[in-house]
């Protein structure tokens, strides 16, 4: 069977919700909350087990990219969406029929400094991260894939230990 290539992803999370920091702290943790359908379908459909992430810190001052994690477990039923209690709560979900997916995210490394939304902005305006979705204005979706070599650049800009696969 023919090895899959590494994909490589952009996840958002407010800071003031989950960090980087708890991230590290936990060392790894269900990717819950989810409650886009593109999103979801990332998520569910498309990530594997070592796909490598860059965690960014959404809703922040300011946003940008925080650190690396990578998938540790691939899609599975989001708890929360079955749990009355949960905020994340989804009435129309079914265990049997689960509408709401998550995978398992590890921490690999926090950037010693963020890389701003600004600074990838600026980056994106000299062409080196052209089309990246997050630099897009309006672009709000919590999961997206980010190109190879985009997420080498943002790795650099950071002066990060992490490296992408040839």
């Amino acid at each position: 069977m023919a090895r899959r290539a590494r994909r490589y992803w952009l996840m958002k999370s407010e800071p003031e919700v989950f960090s980087i920091d708890d991230l590290e702290r936990v060392s790894s943790e269900g990717w819950d909350g989810v409650r886009n359908y593109q999103a979801r379908n990332f998520m569910r459909d498309e990530m594997a087990v070592g796909d490598l992430v860059l965690f960014y810190h959404s809703n922040a001052k300011p946003p940008g990219v925080a650190g690396v994690a990578r998938v540790a477990a691939e899609a599975y039923p989001d708890p929360t969406a079955f749990d009355t209690e949960s905020k994340y709560y989804d009435a129309k979900s079914d265990p049997e029929d689960p509408r709401w997916w998550q995978v398992d995210v590890e921490f690999v490394e926090k950037f010693s400094e963020l890389v701003s939304l600004d600074a990838l902005r600026e980056a994106a305006e000299a062409g080196a991260l052209e089309g990246m979705a997050v630099v897009q204005r309006g672009q709000r979706l919590s999961v997206q894939p980010v190109d190879r070599a985009h997420f080498a650049r943002v790795l650099r800009m950071a002066g990060a230990k992490t490296r992408v696969r040839a």
